[in-house]
């Protein structure tokens, strides 16, 4: 035992031979390093590569949304990678808003429309030393990206003005802001020709009303005196354009509305979209351009609430010897704007209106006076964003698509009240109304209705000079092919009362009067329910602007 512990003993006291064995475990190990080095740095590399791959086979999915899955294959094989290395094509909804975690801003599947899509790749590296160590000869990379599109566009609905009538407008709508305007037909032309920017007149708001470090979103959603909307409008007018015939204009009306205490949330009057989160005070790339005018009267809309209009109509049409109307503007659909800012699938309506005209009409001998009450009802129009055409490289070729369907209308000759005509849960079915009277005793009543209207939407296409003229395009009730006088008098039943008097061709007398102002009728109740901002089986609607980037990654 005593020489094997003296052997062991000298052993671990002999230093002699250590760096020769330090050396061959280092050259070992540094052998073993590089050879790691070698397949990390491949792997690297790959990914790197599978990446981009990925990156652009997102892009390209994200660019054409209806055809993702093909269009991303397409991209893959085009960089030299298998289709069997292409594992997922998902569409879904991307949200910009840095309140949101990057992770859960893309959510699938997409709530509504489709406006991105995240690809996933997936690819094997070979291993040229490491399967030694890890028994694998593939190394497994699975990359992600995601891509949303930017094509928007912003539209309008409703705000017509067919021709100017000054004392009706300012009767309407001084009506509905609550105060009294006199304003000339010049004035009106100037407003209708004046054009300010949507987001320039939404921070000149939020300075107004003292909002600082706000989004837009929560200025749209803030309750807002109509005094400062239209001081708002006013300092976008000055900003924009300068002093001028419309910078007078909304001048007066904006002293005249200065007291006013009626407050609306300007979301409804502007729909945002995508940009609902940016910072009051960021524009986008590409502004919104708004009507002064169309400003105006979508705002009078709002302000007037359910308060009812009342005024006399002058118009001096030949057959009509007055006229008084009384109306109602109901509140648009939820959620809906006047203006809208998005991507397709978004929409905007108008507000149902009713309207109450009760006309007396100039006769002759034994109906010297005719009375006719015309009750007209006009559902809320939509129209709704069906597709923006992106032209690459050439931006002119791009286009807008809307859907649209004007509102139903319902007319009727009888007698509705104005608690009919207030009642806006339920439709008026009036009985006959007296159109002449003898010693206050009606002789002649009569009854009539005519409905029309089409529940499918009409596909409206603006080309890229219909959107930068801002055109306004009128879309027809496709079974309106006569005057609403007309459609009515085709069902007017009208009754000669007995009494004990015969009065010989009474009724006729009365269907010829009537018949005889049937274009003044017709003027008459275009240009009131012009002045409302609605038409007769009608809807206007344009296109102010189209942003065209192309799909970017938001990963």
């Amino acid at each position: 035992m005593e020489p094997m512990r003296a052997l062991l003993k000298r052993f671990r006291t002999d230093q002699r031979g250590n760096i020769a064995i330090m050396s061959a475990g280092g050259m070992i190990l540094a052998v073993c390093c590089a050879a790691l080095g070698v397949d990390i740095g491949t792997i690297a590399a790959d990914r790197r590569k599978t990446q981009a791959a990925t990156d652009l086979a997102a892009i390209v999915a994200a660019s054409n949304l209806s055809n993702a899955t093909n269009a991303a294959k397409a991209a893959v094989i085009s960089n030299n990678y298998p289709a069997s290395a292409l594992v997922g094509v998902e569409l879904g909804t991307y949200t910009a808003n840095s309140a949101v975690a990057a992770q859960s801003r893309f959510v699938t599947p997409a709530t509504g429309t489709a406006n991105a899509a995240r690809v996933s790749l997936q690819t094997a590296t070979p291993l040229y030393f490491s399967h030694f160590f890890t028994g694998s000869n593939n190394f497994t990379i699975k990359t992600t990206a995601t891509a949303t599109t930017t094509a928007i566009a912003s539209f309008s609905i409703g705000s017509r003005l067919a021709s100017l009538n000054g004392g009706l407008l300012n009767s309407v709508l001084g009506s509905m802001l609550g105060t009294t305007l006199s304003l000339s037909v010049m004035d009106y032309n100037a407003l209708l020709g004046a054009r300010i920017d949507a987001f320039t007149f939404l921070s000149a708001l939020a300075t107004r009303v003292g909002l600082t470090g706000v989004t837009y979103d929560t200025l749209l959603k803030s309750n807002i005196k109509i005094g400062d909307v239209l001081a708002a409008a006013l300092s976008a007018q000055q900003a924009t354009n300068g002093s001028g015939t419309a910078t007078t204009a909304l001048s007066t009306i904006s002293q005249a509305s200065a007291s006013v205490t009626t407050k609306i949330a300007p979301g409804k009057l502007i729909d945002a979209g995508p940009y609902a989160n940016l910072i009051v005070g960021v524009k986008p790339k590409d502004g919104v351009s708004i009507s002064l005018y169309d400003l105006l009267q979508a705002t009078a809309g709002m302000a007037n609430g359910t308060n009812q209009i009342a005024t006399s109509v002058n118009l001096g049409l030949p057959g009509i010897a007055s006229a008084s109307l009384t109306a109602t503007i109901g509140a648009r659909p939820q959620g809906s704007g006047w203006i809208a800012v998005g991507t397709q699938g978004v929409s905007v309506h108008t507000a149902q209106t009713r309207v109450l005209l009760s006309i007396q009409l100039i006769g002759s001998g034994s109906a010297s006076l005719v009375n006719l009450p015309v009750y007209v009802e006009v559902a809320s129009g939509t129209a709704t964003l069906n597709k923006v055409s992106c032209g690459y490289p050439n931006v002119n070729t791009s286009s807008v698509t809307l859907g649209v369907t004007p509102g139903i209308v319902d007319a009727w000759i009888g007698n509705v009240t104005v608690a009919d005509l207030n009642n806006v849960t339920t439709k008026p079915n009036p009985g006959p109304a007296p159109l002449v009277n003898l010693l206050g005793i009606p002789i002649v009543t009569a009854k009539a209705h005519a409905g029309m209207g089409n529940t499918t939407p009409v596909s409206v296409n603006f080309s890229y000079s219909d959107i930068t003229s801002q055109t306004k395009k009128t879309v027809n009730t496709t079974n309106f092919t006569s005057s609403l006088t007309g459609s009515l008098l085709g069902d007017l039943n009208i009754s000669v009362l007995g009494l004990g008097l015969v009065i010989p061709g009474l009724g006729g007398l009365v269907t010829s009067i009537i018949s005889g102002a049937t274009s003044s009728i017709d003027q008459l109740l275009a240009a009131t329910l012009a002045s409302l901002g609605v038409g007769i089986g009608q809807a206007d609607v344009w296109v102010s602007g189209i942003r065209c980037d192309g799909a970017v990654l938001v990963n």
